[in-house]
C-alpha cells in the first residue's frame, strides 16, 4: 500500500491507509491505547483495540520512535482532528531512545528547555510543527522574491565564499589557509554582483552564505547566515534601488499570504523614508539617547519605527542618505553634499533588514574614495580592475532574510529563524 500523508488520510474515512510518521504522544488505558501520529502535514489519533493484531505490538514503542500504521480511517468527534485512524496492523521504523534528550511537545504546565540544549539537540527541536512552520515560511518567502526577480529579467549568478581579499573593510573577516596562500571568507557577494554590472549582465540576483567574524552576542547576529543579493544597471539614483526592494518584498509577502500565512498584512506602497538626519532629529525630540552621530543603534531602530508605526501605520522604514564615514568606499556620494551616501537601510518591525545603495561607477572617484577610507589600492586591485574598462551606473542591496523571517513570526532570536545556526560560541551539530 502506498503511504497517504495525515492530511489526506483526514479525508478518507471508510478507506484503508497507510500512514507513517513520529509518535507524539501515547495513552494506555488497558484495553485501548491511543496514538497521536506526527508528519509535516499534521497530526492523526489513532487507535489499538485488544483485539487487534497491532495492539501487542504498540505495547513497546516509545515517544518520538517513526512507525508506519495501516488501518481504516473513522469519524470520531472526540479525536482532536474529528477523525481517527483504527490500527489493523503497526510497523517499527525505527525505535526512539525511552528518554529524550529534550521533550519534543512540551506540556502546558512544562516550562522550555534552555536555549543551549535546544540548539545541542537541534533536529529533535525541529520536530515541532511550529519549528517547521519557520522554514515553510522561508521557502516561500523565497518563491515569492525569485518570482518577483525572473520576471523582470534578472539573471541569477552563484558567486564563491573564498576570496583573495577582503570583500568589506577587512574587519571582522574569517582569514583561511588556501594551499600555498590565505583566503578569506566572504563577508558579501558585493565585489562580485559589481562585476556582473561590468560584465553587462544589467540585472543580476543571488543566494547564498555570508561569513562575519563579529565578536557579537545578540539576538540578530550570526557568524554565518544566508543573504539574497541584487544588483542592477542603469540608475539614477539609490531611490529606484529601493523600489526594486519594496516590490520584491511585497511579491514575497503575497506568496506566504497565499500559502502558508493567511493573516500576513500585505505593505504599502511606498515604504515610509526619512534621512539620517531627520530620524537623528525625531530621535532627539523623543528623548531617546543617541550613541553615535552617524549611525543608529538597535534601540533607536525600534524607537524610530515605533514612531513611524504610531503615524503612519506601516511596519517598514527606510532610513536613506547615511553619512560617508557610516558607509563603504564604494557608496556613490551626492554631488551637492558629498558627505552624505547615496545609501538606505530598511527596517522592518524595529530591526535593520537590507542595506543598499548606488555604488560609484567611475575608476578614478572610487580610487580616491578607497584612498579616503585609508584603503591600500593593492589589496583592492582586482577589484578596481572591474570599472577600468567601462562600467554602467548601478546600485542594489544585501538583504537579510533571516531576519525577516525572524520579525514575521516574531521569534525571540534569529537562531531560532535559522536552520543550524552558528555563532561565536557554537560550530555544531
Amino acid at each position: 500500500m502506498q503511504r497517504t500523508k495525515i492530511d489526506q488520510a483526514k479525508s478518507k474515512i471508510g478507506e484503508e491507509v497507510l500512514v507513517s510518521g513520529f509518535v507524539e504522544s501515547i495513552r494506555d488505558q488497558g484495553k485501548i491505547k491511543f496514538f497521536n501520529l506526527r508528519d509535516t502535514t499534521g497530526t492523526i489519533q489513532v487507535v489499538f483495540k485488544a483485539n487487534s493484531p497491532a495492539f501487542e505490538k504498540a505495547s513497546n514503542i516509545t515517544l518520538e520512535s517513526v512507525i508506519a500504521i495501516e488501518g481504516t480511517i473513522k469519524e470520531e468527534p472526540q479525536a482532536p482532528s474529528g477523525v481517527e485512524i483504527s490500527a489493523a496492523d503497526v510497523q517499527v521504523l525505527s525505535l526512539s531512545a525511552p528518554e529524550l534528550a529534550i521533550p519534543v511537545i512540551y506540556e502546558k504546565s512544562g516550562g522550555e528547555v534552555d536555549p543551549a540544549k535546544r540548539f545541542d539537540f537541534r533536529w529533535l527541536d525541529l520536530r515541532r510543527p511550529e519549528k517547521q512552520q519557520i522554514f515553510k515560511v522561508w521557502t516561500h518567502l523565497e518563491e515569492g522574491f525569485r518570482q518577483y526577480f525572473l520576471k523582470n529579467d534578472f539573471i541569477q549568478l552563484y558567486t564563491p565564499s573564498f576570496m583573495n581579499a577582503p570583500s568589506e573593510s577587512g574587519a571582522d573577516v574569517f582569514e583561511v589557509a588556501y594551499f600555498e596562500t590565505k583566503a578569506y571568507l566572504a563577508q558579501s557577494p558585493q565585489f562580485y554582483k559589481q562585476m556582473a554590472m561590468a560584465s553587462g549582465l544589467e540585472r543580476v540576483f543571488m543566494t547564498g552564505p555570508v561569513f562575519r567574524a563579529e565578536p557579537s552576542f545578540t539576538t540578530r547576529h550570526l557568524t554565518e547566515f544566508t543573504g539574497w543579493d541584487f544588483e542592477v544597471s542603469y540608475i539614477n539614483s539609490h531611490f529606484e534601488v529601493m523600489g526594486i526592494l519594496e516590490s520584491a518584498i511585497i511579491a514575497g509577502f503575497q506568496q506566504l499570504k497565499n500559502t502558508v500565512l493567511p493573516q500576513l498584512e500585505i505593505p504599502k506602497t511606498p515604504f515610509p523614508k526619512l534621512e539620517m538626519s531627520e530620524i537623528k532629529q525625531r530621535l532627539f525630540k523623543a528623548g531617546v539617547p543617541s550613541e553615535k552621530e552617524h549611525d543608529i543603534s538597535p534601540e533607536e531602530e525600534r524607537k524610530i519605527c515605533e514612531i513611524i508605526k504610531e503615524e503612519t501605520g506601516h511596519d517598514f522604514l527606510f532610513a536613506t542618505n547615511w553619512h560617508k564615514s557610516a558607509r563603504p568606499f564604494y557608496h556613490m556620494r551626492h554631488e551637492n553634499r558629498p558627505e552624505i551616501t547615496k545609501s538606505f537601510d530598511l527596517l522592518y518591525k524595529g530591526v535593520e533588514i537590507t542595506t543598499g545603495a548606488q555604488r560609484e561607477h567611475r575608476l578614478d572617484v572610487l580610487t580616491s574614495q578607497a584612498q579616503e577610507k585609508g584603503l591600500s589600492l593593492d589589496s583592492i586591485h582586482d577589484y578596481l580592475e572591474f570599472f577600468r574598462y567601462g562600467c554602467p551606473p548601478h546600485g542594489g542591496a544585501g538583504i537579510g532574510p533571516g531576519r525577516i523571517v525572524m520579525q514575521i513570526l516574531d521569534l525571540p532570536t534569529i537562531k531560532d529563524a535559522t536552520y543550524l545556526p552558528r555563532d561565536v560560541k557554537r560550530l555544531k551539530p
